[in-house]
């Protein structure tokens, strides 16, 4: 298989990054294909502990390159700072190993402070946003108003570009939100400084992505959130703007015309959630806070206190089914080696009904956990490296969710560094 894409199947934070981080070793390319600064991949590797927002999470092996495809988003501001970090730890950032599409479009100031004006408008309706302009700009390009990267490389086009849309965009500023306008020349200002830093790494993403195809080089699609968080198929409106399905990677990336051969889905051992929106299985108090802790769930990109529950079957195997995974990476079972018992949400109740397929969104807020339980292993499991080794206990838990969600289970991550992990099956790849 010379493709993979690495997916969420939940609502995002299952632990991409350190699958992305792990598996990159056995491909040559990984590309981000949709999202911006707005989520983060957490990644442990000799190099350090280190919080990605945009960078793809391959960038710590020397021989992988890695690419933002025209689907993604790029805060140029973020951007070279997230690059100055990871120069300063040693890591190396050329045009050879980083590559920016030239369709991607870019972030403004002016779409984060958009994002901040509407969900203060929106006050107890808002949607949870991170507050990066993320969906302003998705806006904007499907209104046909972004500016793409590869428009840096022709200044005057470039300029006269960003004062059409400029005009625009400050009677929205000024007359919707009663806020100041944005002058023109500090955004040019803004777009050189940083812009001007970037411009060695823009390039046509799809003719060196067919270039390598078909040179016969190994390519893995990195996703940034979940199924439940995808603008068509989650939890809308409490979603990005964008789309993390394994079916849209080779339309982000570039080169629509490279299917996705694999597709490892990343699944927690228990649920996490960050932002608003409905989360059946959510637990609160004493017991949720002890599971946060353990788990350190707090968001990458935000700091925010991730909200968490047990695993949700009726959730995750709908993500299993829209992402279409071959696989499952399962992650963080270490965590919950505290438990005596295990619990599970099987289903839901929904209008006094039991219900085992996921609902419409509308109706989500109407649903209520149905819990059972199962023998906890009580054991630190970090350092086992082979399947045979686990406790029973914790095997008859990855068992029992491999059989429920229908998709065979591949890696079993036991800690966050790289070596923690163990493979359950071969299955051929």
């Amino acid at each position: 298989m010379t493709t993979c894409a690495i997916v969420g199947i939940n609502w995002g934070d299952e632990g991409k990054g350190r699958m992305v981080d792990l598996v990159s070793q056995e491909y040559d390319v990984v590309i981000r294909y949709q999202g911006g600064n707005n989520a983060g991949h957490t990644v442990v590797n000799d190099y350090g502990k280190f919080a990605l927002n945009l960078i793809p999470s391959g960038i710590f092996r020397r021989e992988v390159v890695n690419v933002l495809g025209n689907g993604t988003v790029v805060n140029l501001e973020h951007l070279c700072g997230e690059i100055a970090k990871l120069r300063e730890a040693g890591i190396e950032i050329t045009p050879e190993n980083f590559k920016i599409s030239d369709r991607a479009a870019i972030v403004f100031p002016y779409h984060v402070a958009q994002d901040g004006l509407e969900e203060g408008r929106l006050a107890d309706r808002k949607y949870g946003s991170t507050k990066r302009g993320i969906a302003p700009v998705y806006g904007d390009k499907y209104m046909k108003k972004a500016i793409h990267m590869g428009e840096l490389n022709y200044p005057d086009a470039f300029a006269a570009h960003l004062k059409d849309v400029l005009e625009w965009k400050n009677l929205t500023i000024t007359g919707v939100y009663h806020a100041d306008p944005f002058d023109y020349d500090e955004m040019l200002d803004w777009a050189k400084q940083f812009g001007d830093q970037l411009r060695p790494f823009i390039t046509d993403t799809g003719a060196f992505l067919r270039k390598a195809h078909a040179a016969g080089k190994k390519i893995m699609y990195e996703a940034q959130l979940g199924a439940l968080r995808d603008i068509d198929y989650g939890i809308y409106p409490y979603t990005s703007s964008s789309t993390p399905l394994a079916a849209y990677a080779p339309i982000g990336s570039g080169a629509p015309d490279i299917r996705v051969d694999r597709v490892i889905g990343v699944v927690k051992a228990y649920s996490s959630c960050v932002g608003e929106g409905p989360f059946t299985a959510e637990w609160f108090g004493e017991e949720a806070e002890r599971l946060r802790e353990a788990g350190g769930e707090y968001g990458a990109a935000t700091g925010r206190p991730r909200r968490v529950g047990p695993i949700d079957l009726p959730a995750t195997r709908y993500g299993v089914r829209v992402q279409g995974a071959t696989e499952i990476a399962f992650t963080k079972m270490d965590v919950l080696s505290y438990m005596d018992e295990i619990p599970i949400c099987y289903a839901y109740e929904l209008d006094g009904e039991e219900v085992t397929e996921f609902p419409f969104h509308a109706v989500l807020d109407r649903a209520k956990p149905k819990i059972k339980t199962v023998p906890g292993w009580k054991r630190d499991i970090s350092g086992v490296r082979k399947y045979e080794d686990l406790p029973k206990e914790a095997q008859d838990y990855i068992e029992l969710i491999e059989r429920e969600i229908g998709c065979p289970m591949h890696y079993i991550s036991v800690g966050p560094e790289r070596p923690a992990y163990l493979v359950k099956t071969d299955h051929g790849n």
